[in-house]
């Protein structure tokens, strides 16, 4: 519990927490307690965001042993990092254009930093839970639930004796989110599926047929009898020494891993370098029409294949099997780094997001169309979701990892890079999806075509997803009267 790492990393943490809050009392001149509090609760679910949603995103690269835990907190405190603070640069919307339409009512701009505030501690709460049960859920579900339930808390003291309070709640988001539950697994599994039914068969199959037929000839080599055969015996035998040797040249063992790996890191690249532009850069400055992305992806895309091409050609040394899983450990790695980059890029927003509204209602006393998000929110923020992954993520890595399914490097990678085609797809298509989901699918996925999926399991993990939204509308609702009268508003 005390290990010198865990130590370390909580000294990180503690001093970049309480960095901040000095850091926020110099920038508001008023209401630091609220500040604190309003801190202390959007930091606590970035930590839980890490538990759980980053967890899962490594779940499959740690279970399949091509990274340690430490290799993955690693690769998240680059990638997320990174992520959020170029996505973050700009601009969060506040909850006018989100789950509840407050546009039309008249109200003290405090009882909204009340709605993010509770909103940001039952969301943190709900996934606490679900993280300590090893349960993956939707962070964006979660905090969309908790605005859903402060801004209902919110129509109801503010307008006429609550009337009308379900009619500022826009219900075609929430058909989104229910939508979300059934497409999202079913097309993380179907882009899987197939992923790993190209590599199995084309790669995986090859390699165990021509290993075994190499072990079949080297035992009848063994038991020739030279001395007793006849001429026509022996040429039957040079023929067969003729042929072992051809097998185990390198041209022939590794035929299938020369041709279609090549093919597979390419387009592993554009989906990845395609996912980067449309949606992990969607929220910067920079920006490229649709010649510049296109030669963007081809060049990468090629580049890829060369590179893969000549790893595959110096791996003549390694058993084709053994060289397969190295490759595609390495290939993994990729697809983990750019899961993490995309996640810090979007998904730290649902902590930031109801956040940054709350300092700019403070700093300004206006409830704005837009909040702008200070650089140190984004480093501190980005630093609990980290912590949250080393101090809490390995239950649902455990779930992710080896519960579902057994996972190794080139299942993992499948997964992975069938959950980042539909991320794109549905990105481009404008589909409500969870990556949350779309990764649990993607692992089921290889489950069904291992025929060995825990499907035992799929009840907790699909309950959660379902409760998560409501769970976290209630108590938001609570949160938000209970902070309503101890600021005696």
């Amino acid at each position: 519990m005390f290990s010198r790492d865990n130590i370390f990393f909580g000294g990180i943490f503690a001093i970049s927490f309480i960095s901040f809050i000095f850091w926020g009392f110099d920038y508001l001149a008023n209401f630091h307690f609220i500040f604190l509090l309003a801190a202390l609760f959007g930091i606590f679910m970035a930590f839980n965001i890490g538990g759980n949603d980053v967890a899962n995103s490594f779940g499959t690269s740690v279970g399949a042993k091509t990274l340690t835990v430490k290799q993955a907190l690693v690769i998240a405190a680059i990638f997320e990092l990174s992520g959020a603070m170029l996505a973050g640069a700009e601009v969060t919307d506040t909850i006018k254009k989100g789950i509840v339409d407050v546009s039309g009512m008249i109200f003290d701009p405090m009882l909204l930093v009340f709605v993010m505030m509770s909103s940001l501690l039952s969301a943190a709460l709900w996934l606490l839970y679900a993280t300590i049960k090893g349960l993956p859920v939707s962070t964006t579900h979660a905090i969309v639930g908790g605005i859903l339930g402060g801004g209902i808390a919110l129509g109801y003291t503010t307008m006429a004796e609550g009337s009308g309070v379900f009619s500022l709640i826009r219900w075609d988001q929430i058909v989104t989110i229910v939508i979300s539950w059934i497409i999202s697994p079913i097309l993380g599994g179907m882009a899987s599926y197939g992923i790993y039914w190209y590599l199995k068969k084309y790669i995986l199959d090859y390699n165990e047929k021509l290993e075994a037929k190499i072990v079949d000839l080297k035992i009848v080599k063994k038991g020739f009898d030279e001395a007793n055969a006849t001429e026509e015996q022996k040429v039957e035998h040079e023929k067969l020494v003729e042929k072992l040797s051809n097998m185990q040249k390198k041209t022939t063992a590794f035929r299938a891993l020369r041709t279609h790996a090549p093919l597979v890191a390419a387009f592993a690249v554009t989906t990845i370098g395609g996912t980067l532009l449309f949606k992990g850069l969607k929220n910067t400055s920079i920006k490229f029409n649709g010649i510049e992305s296109i030669f963007l992806l081809a060049t990468f895309a090629a580049l890829a294949y060369g590179i893969t091409y000549a790893i595959v050609k110096e791996m003549h040394r390694d058993t084709p099997h053994k060289a397969t899983m190295r490759l595609f450990s390495m290939l993994q790695v990729l697809t983990a780094s750019s899961f993490a980059f995309s996640h810090g890029a979007n998904d730290i927003a649902n902590a930031i997001g109801p956040f940054a509204a709350i300092i700019d209602i403070l700093s300004t006393g206006n409830v704005g169309e837009k909040a702008s998000v200070p650089l140190p929110v984004m480093i501190t923020f980005g630093v609990a979701l980290v912590a949250g992954l080393w101090f809490m993520g390995q239950e649902v890595i455990k779930t992710i990892g080896h519960r579902i399914t057994e996972i190794f490097p080139i299942t993992g990678f499948a997964a992975e890079l069938g959950a980042t085609l539909v991320i794109l797809i549905a990105t481009k298509m404008g589909l409500p999806v969870s990556s949350t989901h779309i990764l649990v699918g993607a692992v089921i996925g290889i489950g069904m075509l291992n025929r060995n999926a825990n499907w035992k399991l799929m009840k907790p993990i699909a309950l959660s997803w379902i409760i998560t939204l409501p769970v976290a509308t209630v108590l938001a609702g609570i949160f938000f009267f209970i902070l309503k009268a101890t600021f005696g508003y």
